[in-house]
């Protein structure tokens, strides 16, 4: 797909559909990128369509690598709050043509597959806050 279709469809979308930031769209066709090379390199090279959930773990996956702890932040600031804004992303650039779909393929591929805001925020946080440590009692998890 050349730079230049991908921004027109961009700019297409953009005069009907104004919920995403312009960089959203360019970071969600990287990420298809970076998913689709991690499946070829997982299957010796052979490249194949993606799931909706493949999408989204290489989404979450190269938001972290690229921005760190302030992945959920750009994301809220591109209007991307959970898993299901990244399919409306993927049918708004499939109706332009510029990403491909399966029959089978369906916007709720996208839903409830992780909270996207989580995902991209505890990695970073200390230990004591993340989940698995509320299973410990209080006075072992309180380090003085």
């Amino acid at each position: 797909m050349q730079q230049v279709q991908f921004e027109q469809a961009i700019v297409s979308i953009l005069g009907r559909d104004k919920r995403f930031d312009p960089h959203a769209f360019f970071f969600l066709k990287d990420s298809l990128d970076y998913t689709l090379k991690r499946v070829a390199d997982g299957k010796g090279g052979v490249s194949r369509h993606v799931s909706g959930g493949e999408l989204l773990e290489g989404f979450r996956d190269l938001a972290l690598e690229q921005f760190g702890p302030m992945a959920s932040t750009l994301m809220i600031e591109w209007g991307i709050r959970e898993c299901s804004d990244v399919g409306e992303m993927v049918f708004l650039l499939i109706e332009e043509q510029m990403f491909g779909k399966q029959d089978s393929d369906t916007k709720e591929d996208f839903h409830g597959n992780f909270d996207l805001n989580e995902a991209l925020t505890q990695p970073f946080l200390p230990k004591r806050f993340l989940k698995s440590d509320e299973s410990e009692p209080a006075k072992r998890r309180v380090k003085r």
